[in-house]
């Protein structure tokens, strides 16, 4: 697993977005400003974990490695070492993939 050089705060989960392979349709390819953001990622960090009202840390029901939908438009996107990846709330998580 990357090593990123910033680790989420929170309920907050940093994610990096699996890319689709590029199809080519009838002689046709769809220029990068075009395709849409993919909506599959695989977790890379996790945050503290959000608190109860007691200020009890609420385990995260994903972990480090796992394949996960997001929300389409979710999330915070952010570069590291020219790597895009996105800071997303549990909550922009819509389920693990198996």
């Amino acid at each position: 697993m990357a090593n990123p050089k910033i680790i989420p705060v929170g309920n907050r989960i940093l994610i990096e977005h699996i890319e689709e392979k590029e199809q080519v349709r009838g002689g046709v390819i769809i220029p990068d400003s075009a395709k849409e953001k993919p909506q599959e990622a695989r977790v890379i960090a996790l945050g503290s974990g959000a608190k109860d009202k007691d200020g009890k840390i609420i385990p995260f029901e994903v972990k480090v490695g796992d394949k996960v939908l997001v929300a389409k438009y979710g999330g915070s996107e952010v570069k590291i070492d020219n790597k895009k990846y996105t800071l997303v709330r549990e909550d922009d998580l819509l389920g693990i993939l198996g």
